[in-house]
């Protein structure tokens, strides 16, 4: 009689689920994907001990100095990074050589050139304002202000700049930044020199809250004003509009920002993230800079509470005053300039000159 052995056949023995081959592919996909994490952190490690390392600068358009761009292009907004973070990146970078980048700055003078037009309504004139006219006040849009023949009297007859006039321009703020910087004699080397800070300039911006808590908004205070700007030689100076200048120096060109360029300005920037109640003064002068020169350097640029390198400084050269919450957005107007830098479009300066 013929016995039949009677045995298990398992259903699943030729499908292999999570089986040997399984099992392999798993751990051969997790160790491609450790060996391509090494290999980036790796690679930026040792750009970091080979910059630690190297004497010298990077040429602009090097590998190194590429990778150190991307990484701080990758910041897209403010926020994603901590402030360390971002300081560091901005270290690095500093070992690598500024050159403009002439397509990236072309195209940036095109957009302000379309929005807001510096060579002909930077400030306000008789061939841009005629008497007669009605201005919306800088920041507060609802008012409106009558050009009467009085105030009429004192604007220049044409813009005093041109589109591109000058090869290269010095625009320099009033950040603590800016203290034992030892960079007057790059500064010297400039064609033009605009400024919030300095007695060696051709255009003096003054902040509109020295003018209303150190000298009275020029009601009663117009002559302790003028003794000041002696400081600044025969330097053009830019007023909030519209002031009374009649103790002013008449060899002295007197401005005044024309409204609907800076409402045109901060249109713009809140494009790029910049969105305050108003802008710095600073941030008007680069962006005029922008257009009316061809390369453009910032000096006393600078927003936080500690340098690039950590150490604490003060809001300004002069004081630790800073401005009113929500006023100004100056960190945002820093990240864009530092952006700008990175593309090629300024050169902004934050450590000390050679």
């Amino acid at each position: 009689m013929l016995r039949r052995k009677m045995g298990y056949a398992d259903p699943s023995s030729g499908k292999d689920i999570l089986g040997n081959r399984s099992l392999c592919f798993i751990f051969i996909c997790a160790f491609g994907l450790v060996t391509l994490l090494q290999q980036i952190l790796y690679g930026k490690n040792y750009i970091k001990r080979y910059l630690e390392k190297y004497e010298g600068s990077f040429e602009f358009n090097s590998t190194a100095c590429r990778e150190l761009r991307q990484e701080i292009m990758d910041v897209k907004v403010l926020t994603m990074v901590k402030t360390s973070e971002l300081f560091e990146r901005w270290r690095n970078l500093q070992v690598c050589n500024w050159n403009q980048n002439k397509e990236e700055t072309s195209n940036f003078k095109m957009s302000l050139s379309r929005c807001c037009n510096a060579p002909s309504f930077l400030f306000t004139t008789k061939r841009n304002t005629p008497a007669g006219t009605k201005l919306r006040y800088e920041v507060d849009t609802s008012g409106i202000l009558p050009i009467t023949s009085e105030i009429f009297k004192m604007f220049p007859d044409d813009m005093p700049y041109s589109k591109s006039q000058y090869k290269k321009c010095a625009v320099i703020g009033n950040g603590g930044i800016i203290k034992n910087s030892k960079c007057g004699k790059e500064i010297d080397s400039a064609d033009f020199y605009s400024a919030d800070v300095g007695t060696k300039t051709d255009l003096v911006t003054i902040n509109p809250s020295i003018i209303t808590e150190r000298f009275q908004k020029l009601e009663k205070w117009r002559r302790p004003f003028f003794e000041v700007l002696q400081n600044y030689e025969n330097s053009s100076v830019v007023l909030p509009a519209f002031y009374n200048t009649h103790d002013f120096d008449s060899q002295r060109g007197v401005f005044f920002f024309h409204p609907q360029y800076l409402l045109n300005v901060q249109r713009f920037w809140a494009v790029q993230g910049v969105r305050a109640k108003r802008l710095s003064s600073g941030l008007m002068l680069v962006t005029a800079a922008l257009e009316m020169c061809e390369e453009v350097h910032l000096y006393g640029f600078w927003a936080f509470p500690m340098n690039p390198s950590g150490i604490f400084i003060t809001h300004h050269y002069y004081d630790n005053v800073k401005p009113r919450p929500g006023f100004h957005a100056m960190p945002h107007e820093i990240f864009n300039f530092i952006h700008m830098h990175t593309r090629g479009i300024i050169n902004l300066h934050t450590g000390t000159c050679k």
